[in-house]
């Protein structure tokens, strides 16, 4: 992974103001220093930069420029852009029409300059770390949050839910309706977790119909259950009269055959610190991927709990093996009543 680092643009060659450049090396990052608008698109565009500081006090409209068209592009877009401007009001409003996250105008007092300088990369770090559908934090927290407690030694469950069927009803009703269902699932996993377990519930957004939700272990039964209740009292009303009524829509297979396809389902799979112990956060994403494919084999929403030992000697010889190992985690999946 390349080392991060900070752009400074100043057409003119100029220094930023003292306050800026000590917060740049107080930062420790490497800093490039450009002076050619097409050099900082080249860079932008090759590179993902931390932050881009752009000194606009004597060439705002070159700066505005450069701004808007960072800003046109999707992929240089998110990269934080913070301008010093000259005093007054226009100029501080032609750097925020140009889309600068942050202007710092030439009379703001050093403190306060520092503090937006600051506030712009929380934001920034924030603003990508969370998926845009749901506002849930991304794969980066996830595993941010999954690493803190294995580093604390805190007890927890790790639950990967997926939704079943999602790709259908995507196909059938519009990317629209789908974004709609996974907003509402995000929705019920939030307000489950948070409502039983507060804050020590954690819950984040993979991607797609792909939830991680980290509670404790004592909470699986309720969490899980109310999650299963929820769902699957909510997600027929997603559906047309009816496919509602009938419980199902008639698609095409990929030879296309016709086939019922059920109305949505939740699968949960589940992995706790209780018999096993885990030394990075990979190690249980992979191992909740793996319980979270066996529930998608059980019939309807589910939720199924991961029973086997790091020690294949504390597991029951006629629970050995694989497969046997699975059958047994069954047993341990979960249904509303």
């Amino acid at each position: 992974m390349a080392a991060a680092h900070a752009i400074v643009f100043c057409p003119e060659g100029d220094r930023l103001p003292e306050s800026a450049e000590s917060w740049l090396v107080n930062l420790g990052h490497t800093v490039d220093r450009l002076t050619d608008s097409s050099d900082l698109i080249d860079r932008c565009s090759r590179s993902e930069p931390r932050i881009v500081i752009f000194d606009g006090r004597r060439s705002a409209g070159i700066v505005a420029d450069v701004i808007t068209r960072l800003k046109a592009d999707a992929y240089t877009a998110v990269i934080p852009s913070l301008v010093f401007t000259g005093r007054g009001d226009e100029a501080v409003g032609q750097a925020f029409d140009a889309g600068a996250d942050e202007v710092v105008p030439e009379n703001c007092p050093a403190v306060q300059a520092i503090a937006r300088l600051t506030a712009t990369l929380r934001r920034s770090d924030r603003d990508v770390q969370v998926h845009p559908t749901t506002r849930l934090p991304g794969a980066v927290e996830i595993d941010a949050e999954i690493s803190r407690r294995m580093a604390g030694n805190i007890a927890f469950a790790a639950c990967y839910a997926d939704m079943d069927f999602f790709k259908e009803f995507n196909d059938r009703y519009s990317y629209n309706q789908g974004d709609r269902v996974i907003r509402i699932a995000a929705r019920i996993l939030h307000d489950v977790v948070r409502g039983l377990c507060g804050r020590a519930g954690f819950v984040g957004h993979i991607g797609g119909d792909d939830f991680i939700f980290v509670i404790p272990i004592e909470d699986i039964a309720a969490v899980c259950g109310e999650i299963i209740n929820v769902f699957d009292t909510l997600t027929p009303f997603q559906y047309s009269e009816e496919d509602r009524r009938a419980g199902y829509f008639l698609g095409k297979d990929r030879r296309g055959q016709e086939h019922r396809v059920p109305l949505m389902s939740i699968s949960i799979g589940v992995v706790t610190t209780e018999r096993r112990r885990f030394s990075h956060a990979a190690q249980v994403s992979a191992l909740a991927t793996e319980m979270k494919s066996y529930a998608k084999t059980l019939p309807g929403s589910v939720y199924s709990i991961d029973r086997r030992h790091d020690n294949p000697r504390a597991e029951d010889s006629r629970t050995s093996g694989p497969i046997r190992l699975l059958e047994r985690a069954a047993l341990d999946r979960g249904r509303p009543e």
